[in-house]
């Protein structure tokens, strides 16, 4: 599944809990146990994410979710690669551009996608062939056994 970041400069704790696919508690728990990607709050006190902020969950969530880093683990990683000056290009290594308007996260999710296309496909297959069955004759089709009236 391709998650596209909407091209805009702030963002509420919802639309990034919708961009990477968690609940928000899940973000909120992160903001604690990796403070740097705890965002600023508003005016009103909600938070407000930065482009850089939520390409840093996608990290965290990509060393949590995928390589199944324990929270410790993703900390000595992050710190690791902070060392090194590699956070910026592991970061931008999840993070294609897919155009000027969009950010679009590359292979991590592709996989999701491809699963999330064939289920829907699945359901619209499944969904037809039970249309076929309730009406056969308004399909032309003919069914043995099946009395006409």
């Amino acid at each position: 599944m391709k998650i596209t970041i909407p091209n805009r400069v702030f963002f509420r704790i919802g639309d990034v809990a919708e961009i990477l696919g968690v609940k928000t508690y899940v973000i909120r728990f992160w903001e604690t146990e990796f403070p740097f990607v705890a965002p600023e709050k508003g005016a009103s006190g909600q938070r407000v994410y930065r482009r850089s902020q939520i390409e840093a969950l996608i990290l965290v969530k990509h060393l949590l979710h995928v390589e199944r880093y324990s929270i410790e683990g993703a900390k000595k990683k992050l710190t690791e690669l902070r060392k090194q000056a590699k956070l910026k290009e592991a970061m931008t290594a999840l993070v294609t551009a897919e155009d000027e308007s969009a950010i679009v996260i590359g292979s991590i999710v592709a996989k999701e996608q491809t699963a999330v296309t064939q289920i829907e496909a699945l359901e619209k297959q499944i969904a037809d062939l039970q249309r076929l069955i309730r009406e056969p004759d308004g399909q032309g089709i003919e069914v043995p056994g099946l009395r006409r009236s």
